[in-house]
């Protein structure tokens, strides 16, 4: 398979056109209608995109970095062209006036956009069942779920239609589907990427990153993506921060011992398999404690339905969303209009975020989990001490049935339980392949913030090592 800068480099040299990339990914699109992964196909405009960065080959014009590579995006990039859903009823006639800062950075550099992907109504859930417009497959096994909420990016990437998409990963929303579906999600050091046009769910771990088929292809996309934009506050000056593929042979890689338990069967022997594997590639294994990370996933989901109930309250048919106008007051239009457009899940977020922000449980339950995220901080970084990178499964189980957990929330969020950790603490994290003899599994890689180009590389290397 050829990677993302070689498809490039072989429209710039006329090698291929970018016709013939963007209508194959059309092609394999349509082949692939019954796993539900795009919510809007631009067919037209994609070709008339892909038949004028032709021309400009022809007349010998620069091209970007990713001329002519057809890519897809997850429905809560804002895009000025077409709908941008969310996934969510109440945003089903909604067309943005803005794109969002990380994908125009992906089409100035000529890619082109043939589609966005179903998702999670607003990204609240962990397996792309929880959308307005059905749930979408695994492209490895259609009765199981793709992962969430970035399940169609994983899977537009799974089922080679396109080589990569964009995503967003508030607690792992990028990493667990690439797990369960196979393929490289990466989500970067917090703030590395604007966020600026992206449906907000919880604003202090949000991030956006790439769904990709390697370590390299994320890389060349982060050195796109990243860097400071003045529409958001919280980006970071990036010029000491790489991205790039670099050496890292021999890495000193600390095991998160409370990562290895109670994990099915597949996952626990493809990862005891991999560590046999970077043993013998002449990598240091150490196991790393981390007390607290037990209590990550009750800590992440005290803080993040809170900033939903914060983000959510913008929704109410007056200033976003389709209003119900059969309500005969403002106050029943607001209960018709968040009752009928927003999912189970949306409700259920929003329910716990109110109540844990409310003045009676203030106190009780957000301010102890502000409290626990700044300790859970200290103990990944006071783990990181001695080691280079620390590793462990993406998820505790490999990608289950579609319809087996819906009814069962606390189950459905303890398949994030590995990956909250990165978000609570902003720290960079990946998710690579493993080898497995049933559905993928994936393996994880954290390092501290800012060292983005680290956790890159150590996932190049790693994926090599687990090639040979």
């Amino acid at each position: 398979m050829k990677s993302i800068k070689q498809l490039a480099d072989d429209v710039r040299g006329g090698h291929t056109s970018s016709v013939a990339l963007v209508q194959d990914a059309l092609d394999k699109a349509a082949k692939s209608i019954e796993l539900n992964i795009f919510l809007e196909i631009f067919k037209e405009q994609a070709l008339e995109q892909a038949k004028n960065i032709d021309a400009r080959v022809a007349k010998g014009d620069k091209l970007g970095k990713l001329a002519g590579v057809p890519f897809a995006a997850k429905d809560n990039f804002l895009y000025a062209y077409g709908k941008t859903t969310a996934a969510a009823d109440i945003l089903s006639n909604f067309s943005s006036p803005i794109t969002a800062t990380s994908l125009q950075k992906v089409l100035d550099e000529d890619a082109i956009l043939i589609g966005k992907v179903n998702l999670d109504a607003f990204a609240h859930g962990g397996s792309t069942e929880n959308s307005f417009y059905g749930p979408t497959k695994n492209p490895h096994n259609t009765t199981k779920v793709p992962g969430g909420s970035s399940g169609g990016s994983a899977a537009a990437v799974a089922a080679g239609i396109v080589p990569f998409a964009l995503g967003s990963d508030t607690g792992g929303s990028i990493r667990q589907p690439a797990s369960f579906c196979g393929v490289v999600g990466y989500k970067p050091t917090y703030g590395l990427v604007s966020r600026y046009g992206v449906v907000a769910m919880a604003s202090s771990t949000d991030c956006i990153g790439p769904i990709s088929s390697s370590a390299t292809d994320a890389s060349y996309l982060m050195e796109i993506l990243r860097g400071r934009d003045p529409l958001d506050g919280t980006t970071l000056d990036s010029s000491q921060i790489i991205c790039q593929i670099t050496d890292a042979k021999n890495l000193k890689i600390g095991v998160i011992k409370e990562y290895t338990q109670g994990l099915d069967k597949d996952v626990a022997d493809a990862f005891d398999a991999s560590i046999k594997v970077l043993k013998a590639a002449g990598h240091t294994i150490t196991e790393i404690s981390i007390p607290s990370s037990a209590l990550s996933l009750p800590c992440y989901y005290v803080l993040v339905p809170a900033e939903v109930s914060s983000n959510l309250s913008r929704y109410d048919g007056i200033r976003y969303g389709n209003l119900d106008e059969t309500a005969g007051s403002l106050e029943q239009a607001y209960l018709g209009t968040r009752s009928k457009g927003f999912m189970p899940e949306n409700q259920r977020r929003l329910m716990i975020g109110t109540y844990v922000l409310s003045s009676g449980y203030f106190d009780a339950y957000y301010k102890k989990a502000q409290r626990l995220r700044t300790r859970l901080i200290r103990e990944y970084e006071t783990a990181l001490e001695g080691v280079d990178i620390l590793i462990g499964p993406t998820s505790p189980t490999s990608a289950f049935d579609i319809g087996g957990r819906v009814d069962d929330p606390v189950k459905m969020y303890q398949t994030d339980i590995m990956t909250v950790g990165a978000n609570l603490t902003g720290m960079p994290a990946i998710s690579i392949p493993l080898k497995s003899k049933t559905m993928p599994v994936g393996l994880q890689i954290i390092s501290e913030q800012r060292k983005d180009g680290l956790v890159l590389s150590a996932a190049a290397q790693i994926e090599e090592d687990l090639c040979q």
